[in-house]
């Protein structure tokens, strides 16, 4: 059966924000999404422990922390650490995406040009995280 997720996001660029929201409206889905702009605001959120997210959806470039940046914070945490993190963003650097991996993360989308496309990605993903048994307390 699949569950509403509470789903942090972590994006900077307020299109996409909007273009997340867009997807998740259109889709029908009832999940809560979390807006932060910075690896830095998302800490501040989840340093406090009161609602945790079921996924995070974390993007590369960013001011103030990067997306590896927060990933190797996120990582040291005894709580934190569990929470699936999946990369959402436009680089294809397989040098990123190795250090990503090698860090932790759940996955890593590449952010398509094609909304349709972007769509679909979205869909999937939180599809599959909607029907995971992995729950945090």
């Amino acid at each position: 059966m699949m569950r509403v997720l509470n789903v942090l996001l972590i994006e900077d660029d307020m299109i996409e924000v909007m273009k997340l929201n867009r997807t998740i409206s259109s889709l029908d889905l009832k999940h809560k999404i979390i807006e932060t702009n910075n690896g830095e605001e998302a800490l501040q959120f989840l340093q406090k422990k009161e609602e945790l997210p079921d996924i995070i959806l974390l993007d590369l470039n960013m001011p103030r922390i990067n997306g590896i940046e927060f990933l190797s914070i996120l990582k040291k945490d005894e709580v934190l650490r569990y929470i699936p993190t999946v990369i959402l963003t436009t680089s294809n650097n397989q040098k990123d995406l190795l250090e990503c991996y090698k860090i932790g993360i759940a996955g890593y989308v590449l952010k398509p040009l094609k909304y349709e496309d972007y769509v679909l990605k979205i869909e999937k993903v939180l599809e599959y995280w909607s029907i995971n048994e992995l729950k945090l307390v």
